[in-house]
């Protein structure tokens, strides 16, 4: 859930100018948490930089350091294996007064802490990609120093795009395996989906509108009615139907089972990026 505070944040930063970025920016810039003059976004690409300016009227820079010099808050969006370099280029100019929140893939907060001056105040987060459409999930945890005013703070930012909970460090590498990595096993699932529908002889068209309306609806009548998915389950499945036929085959071939095993590779692969 959003929180109910309103923080009111005087300069905003964005160290990496990529989709995740810019889908932030945009759900911020909606929220009214803040005017687009006073954020400032760095990014090595001319052409991200031009379609940034020009589609949010941001500030854009290729140099790191104009970010920490111009934002209190910055936000540390670029690939995980270059975060030590943007920490390096940024840490002689870190004070005090600034808060960073990492949204970098296995990244610990203890990475970024010992890059950082001492008493940094950090908070790692990971979101997912339907943040682009402002219907992500993220998870949120706090570094050794960081505040619960900070929570907060990074929190409303990231409910801008969505909704979020607040975890203990030691569950990150669980949430990424499930919704940081989830989508694409959710985008797999509609692949299927459609495939099967035009083995039946639906045309791709149609068959690709029934199954993203089928999975987007059912997960919203999960979410709205609160209901435990079994018994949402049970809804559609009549004795002797052709739901419980069609769930018997994915018993058999231990559908559960498979994403299980997904969601534990993804987080042990996330385990090793840290």
């Amino acid at each position: 859930m959003k929180p109910d505070h309103k923080t009111e944040l005087k300069t905003l930063g964005f160290i990496g100018g990529g989709q995740m970025a810019e889908a932030l920016i945009k759900g911020i810039l909606a929220s009214g948490i803040i005017h687009a003059d006073r954020i400032t976004v760095s990014d090595l690409s001319p052409e991200r930089r031009k379609i940034l300016e020009e589609s949010h009227a941001v500030h854009t820079t290729s140099y790191n350091r104009d970010v920490a010099e111009r934002s209190g808050l910055i936000i540390i969006a670029v690939k995980p294996q270059n975060v030590g370099q943007v920490l390096a280029d940024i840490t002689s100019l870190i004070t005090p007064s600034h808060l960073l929140i990492s949204i970098a893939a296995g990244i610990r907060a203890a990475f970024l802490e010992e890059r950082l001056p001492a008493g940094t105040r950090v908070v790692r987060v990971m979101p997912n990609t339907p943040a682009l459409v402002q219907e992500g999930v993220a998870a949120v945890c706090p570094g050794s120093s960081a505040s619960a005013e900070d929570l907060r703070t990074a929190a409303e930012l990231l409910g801008a795009v969505g909704q979020t909970v607040t975890v203990t460090e030691s569950s990150m590498d669980a949430v990424t395996g499930l919704s940081g990595s989830g989508p694409a096993y959710v985008f797999t699932f509609i692949e299927g989906l459609t495939d099967a529908g035009v083995r039946e002889g639906l045309t791709r068209d149609i068959a690709r509108k029934l199954a993203v309306q089928t999975v987007l609806g059912s997960a919203l009548l999960c979410r709205e009615t609160g209901r435990h998915p079994a018994e949402l389950t049970d809804m559609v499945t009549s004795p002797g139907g052709t739901t419980i036929a069609g769930l018997h085959t994915l018993e058999k071939g231990a559908f559960r089972g498979i994403i299980m095993d997904a969601v534990r590779a993804a987080a042990e692969r996330s385990a090793e990026l840290g």
